[in-house]
């Protein structure tokens, strides 16, 4: 068993890294980081516990360190569900200490010597971490995508064999993505809230580019769809939906598309990864699905659904994916990151 830290432990990605690794083949938690209001006490009494899955006994005990005094200290592995107004700093300390950091964060995602990673899409792009010694880190860093971004571009991936031109999205994200306590319920209920903060838009619309895009010589040549993103929030609880539409330089028939989705398969599916799904993108047939209720925990919540594909007046094609924010779009994406390092020798 690989030994693995959690910064950012008592928030809600930091909950989810430890429901999903609780039983995890290759990795066990030994270390958990979180403020200094939490530094110093058991798990259990730092943290409200607030996913269905029970905590697991082994870590209700482990006694909280403070984040920022870690670095050093910690297992080689940790993965990080720090909120971006301190991760940059944090993350950087851990791995100019020698850890291998895989972040959930924004903060690195859009440097060119980070992986913005997604294995079924871009397994390749880990090659980046060899650029990261020019920085003096003896670690590195890995970051996996926005929450909406993972579902996005894993829609998008298949359909670049057409000549993927131009796309637009608009989203609409699970209150879970705000973490908790999340959004006041009298601004949510039966209400859609038509902004949200943190350039939202501005990561959909840069960090898909990056993600479809071309490692070549030791760099990332973007990808040249062009993007449109609208971004609300929904009085869901779990699994963020995109009403997407796209022109396609080739005019595949629907047939072409569906079954471009349905056979589609990337490195985890090659390497039988633990968390890797059998099948990354299922297409549902059903005219009123996807939907987050039925269908955001498909294969453990690691699985994209997509489905409403049809033709569109404006653009080529319309369709309908949804994703589930919290697993494949943070912690799973991360332990997926860690699990393809691991078979890739990087750890």
């Amino acid at each position: 068993m690989i030994e693995v830290g959690i910064l950012g432990a008592t928030g809600m990605v930091g909950q989810q890294f430890i429901a999903l690794l609780a039983k995890h083949p290759w990795f066990k938690v030994t270390w958990l980081g979180a403020s200094e209001r939490s530094a110093g006490k058991a798990y259990r009494d730092a943290a409200a516990w607030r996913l269905p899955s029970p905590l697991p006994e082994d870590v209700a005990r482990l006694q909280v360190e403070n984040a920022p005094a870690g670095a050093g200290k910690a297992p080689k592995l940790v993965f990080s569900g720090l909120d971006s107004s301190v991760a940059g700093e944090i993350e950087g300390a851990f791995a100019q200490a020698g850890h291998m950091i895989v972040s959930n964060s924004r903060n690195y995602r859009m440097e060119a010597d980070v992986p913005l990673l997604i294995p079924d899409v871009n397994a390749d792009h880990l090659a980046l971490l060899n650029a990261q010694a020019s920085r003096g880190w003896t670690g590195r860093i890995v970051t996996n995508p926005n929450c909406v971004v993972v579902v996005y571009a894993m829609a998008l991936a298949p359909l670049r064999q057409f000549g993927l031109k131009t796309s637009m999205i608009t989203s609409l994200q699970a209150i879970s993505g705000a973490g908790y306590p999340g959004v006041p319920s009298w601004d949510i209920l039966g209400n859609v809230i038509p902004f949200i903060g943190g350039g939202e838009e501005e990561k959909i619309e840069t960090e898909t580019n990056k993600i479809l895009g071309t490692l070549k010589n030791g760099v990332v040549e973007n990808h040249p769809v062009i993007v449109s993103a609208a971004v609300t929030r929904v009085p869901v609880q779990n699994g963020h939906t995109g009403s997407i539409a796209v022109a396609l330089e080739q005019k595949p028939d629907p047939d072409a598309i569906v079954a471009a989705w349905n056979s589609y398969r990337g490195k985890p599916q090659e390497l039988d990864l633990p968390t890797a799904p059998p099948q990354p993108i299922v297409y549902l047939t059903e005219p009123n699905r996807p939907q987050p209720a039925l269908d955001a925990n498909r294969d453990g919540g690691m699985t994209i659904s997509v489905g409403r594909l049809r033709r569109c007046p404006v653009l080529d094609y319309k369709f309908v994916a949804l994703g589930h924010n919290t697993i494949r779009g943070a912690a799973g994406a991360a332990i997926l990151n860690a699990e393809l390092m691991h078979r890739e020798g990087l750890l």
